[in-house]
């Protein structure tokens, strides 16, 4: 019997998933659709949307939130040593890196 428990969590968890996977699609849609319309509320919901989902779908695929969190950092350092195009012209990965540490 704890073996069949094992395999409905093994399948919940790829449902969920998949499911996320869709919201992922959906919040990326819904961010495409929101610059169309004037106003930030939209893009913002969207923009914290898709960053919600992905923090979730990371933890069902076994990243921690930590590792995550870690991996932007590193990532946002090596974009501003190789002196990526936004950092040249708008010093927006410097910004951010600077709000992250906060």
């Amino acid at each position: 019997m704890a073996g069949r428990g094992r395999e409905i969590d093994v399948a919940k968890n790829l449902k969920t998933i998949e499911w996320l996977k869709a919201e992922l699609a959906a919040s990326v849609g819904g961010l495409f659709k929101a610059l169309l319309k004037t106003g930030n509320d939209a893009v913002a919901d969207a923009l914290a949307a898709i960053i919600i989902v992905a923090y979730i779908l990371g933890r069902r695929v076994g990243v921690s939130f930590q590792l995550i969190d870690a991996t932007i950092t590193s990532k946002l350092s090596e974009k501003i040593k190789e002196s990526h195009e936004v950092e040249q012209w708008y010093g927006d990965l410097s910004d951010l890196q600077k709000y992250l540490q906060k």
